[in-house]
């Protein structure tokens, strides 16, 4: 065990919502900032995103360019990052945690932390899709780091599970790795991405897209042969493949604030906050898609900086925050964050997702059954963002019951 040490700002996560609240943190001169990241490398899931989308209009970036970006920015700014360092759980009190690097175990305590572990994707095991175990078995940022950072072969078919923006991007990485895609299977009516990249990817590239079709079973000894799948009318069909890709169906990575003890919300499963990013352990913020699983890198960066600004609110001695009113959702919505109002919290705008496809919904928000606001969006799909205005936050009860946000 190393001495214990003490820090000003301690941030878990090397990704973008932790790289650009340490910039920012140690730009604004909050002392010493240090990042802690278990990976080798820091930038987080950009830096094994190959493909573009990546910085603004003006600076357009490919995820690698977008980890590199972040990094120099912290790292100029002043902030310390360490690779190759886990933080393992917290000492009974205050902004303290124990983690493990390359000098072995080590305890460091912190006046504030911030929680930016980010999200992942759920393996098979967790979606209890039975078969063999087979080789050829990936999620995306599995496929991705097999083919971006160590130039690993992945076999001739592959079968991607899944028909959002991320599974189009796992069918550029498999094409990328000369394998041939025998079809996205969803069990959505439709793609839950644009129809113009949906159309590119069934016209310029030949890639059929099975709807309303689920995977049932995995087969072949050794490696992967095939997947069974099932239709709505319960017709089933074996494709022919050695490879699959199990993309989407992200959690966030709350392993640490668990342990924390830190109140997560049941419907993003991360740690509840509101717009000031605080959690309810006092000294500890949150940012990035360890709140919410999934938004864009440049979202979580947003954030991030957001968080670096409550923290510098707080070292300046700020009080900690009550708890707030709870937001939730009803069905087919599946999450809302922030999903806490406070008076004191700035009213920034909430994001939520829908389970299954609205055609242009109107969203309602109701406390105590008193209507606060509604307002209509555009057709709306899983696995693609929904933004609601903050406006009506000055209309909630502090002392009331919890809001709720309904389409009906």
């Amino acid at each position: 065990m190393t001495a214990p040490r003490r820090v000003d700002v301690l941030v878990v996560g090397a990704g973008p919502a932790g790289l650009a609240a340490a910039a920012r943190l140690a730009a604004a001169g909050a002392g010493h900032v240090e990042v802690l990241e278990r990976e080798p490398r820091p930038g987080g899931v950009p830096r094994h995103c190959a493909h573009g989308g990546f910085g603004t209009w003006t600076h357009p970036l490919t995820g690698p360019g977008y980890a590199r970006l972040l990094t120099e920015a912290a790292e100029r700014a002043g902030a310390t990052v360490r690779t190759g360092v886990t933080a393992l759980d917290w000492a009974p009190t205050g902004p303290r945690l124990t983690a493990v690097g390359p000098g072995g175990p080590e305890t460091v305590t912190a006046r504030a932390v911030v929680l930016a572990t980010g999200a992942r994707e759920r393996p098979r095991p967790a979606r209890l899709v039975p078969g063999t175990r087979p080789a050829g078995v990936y999620t995306t940022g599995e496929l991705q780091q097999a083919v971006h950072l160590f130039g690993q072969h992945i076999g001739t078919r592959a079968v991607v599970v899944g028909a959002a923006d991320v599974s189009y991007a796992a069918a550029d990485t498999v094409r990328a790795a000369g394998a041939e895609i025998v079809a996205l299977v969803t069990e959505h009516p439709r793609a839950q991405t644009g129809r113009a990249r949906a159309g590119a990817a069934r016209l310029r590239h030949g890639v059929p897209l099975l709807t309303d079709t689920t995977v049932t079973e995995l087969l072949g000894r050794g490696r992967l042969s095939g997947v069974r799948v099932r239709h709505r009318d319960g017709r089933t069909t074996v494709l022919p493949c050695d490879t699959v890709v199990f993309t989407g169906d992200f959690v966030p990575d709350h392993e640490l604030a668990r342990r924390g003890g830190l109140t997560l919300d049941p419907g993003t499963r991360g740690p509840a906050v509101a717009g000031s990013l605080h959690t309810s352990r006092p000294g500890v913020f949150a940012a990035g898609n360890v709140l919410h699983a999934v938004e864009p890198a440049g979202t979580a960066a947003r954030e991030g900086a957001r968080a670096a600004g409550a923290v510098l609110d707080f070292l300046a001695g700020a009080p900690w925050p009550a708890p707030g009113v709870p937001v939730t959702v009803e069905p087919p919505l599946r999450w809302i964050a922030p999903n806490r109002v406070t008076p004191a919290a700035p009213p920034v705008p909430h994001v939520l997702r829908t389970g299954v496809p609205l055609h242009r919904p109107v969203l309602y928000v109701r406390q105590d059954g008193r209507l606060l606001h509604h307002e209509r969006l555009r057709t709306a799909l899983p696995d693609r963002t929904l933004t609601l205005d903050p406006r009506w936050h000055g209309r909630v009860d502090p002392e009331g019951g919890e809001v709720r946000v309904s389409t009906r």
